[in-house]
């Protein structure tokens, strides 16, 4: 027996951002762990973890699959733009939330002295 939630826009968009944001955070930081333990830099490791896992939060926000792409292709093709704005909007937060992430881990690293 599966129960289905049905999820607001809104909290869709929170979600979005935020496991965004847990990618780009846990990944990096733990994948930093994982160096320290087998002798490599960690604060090192971890600026190239955030680097590399950019695309990875993303595509892990959005869903990991092209429905996305297909809402954007149909809104755009059979005109209906309020798919296309939410899809935009969906994108846009994840990007967020992938940014905050890359931010907290170049604080963290000091990438920026």
């Amino acid at each position: 027996m599966t129960v289905e939630v049905k999820q607001t826009f809104l909290t869709l968009l929170v979600t979005s951002y935020f496991i965004a944001f847990g990618v780009m955070l846990g990944g990096s930081l733990i994948g930093g762990f994982g160096a320290f333990l087998v002798g490599q830099p960690p604060m090192t490791m971890i600026q190239r973890f955030s680097d590399s896992l950019r695309i990875w939060a993303l595509v892990a926000a959005i869903g990991g699959t092209f429905d996305t792409f297909y809402f954007l292709e149909r809104g755009i093709f059979q005109g209906e733009t309020k798919i296309v704005i939410k899809q935009v909007l969906l994108i846009i937060f994840a990007m967020g939330g992938m940014q905050t992430g890359l931010i907290i881990t170049r604080w963290l690293t000091q990438d920026h002295v």
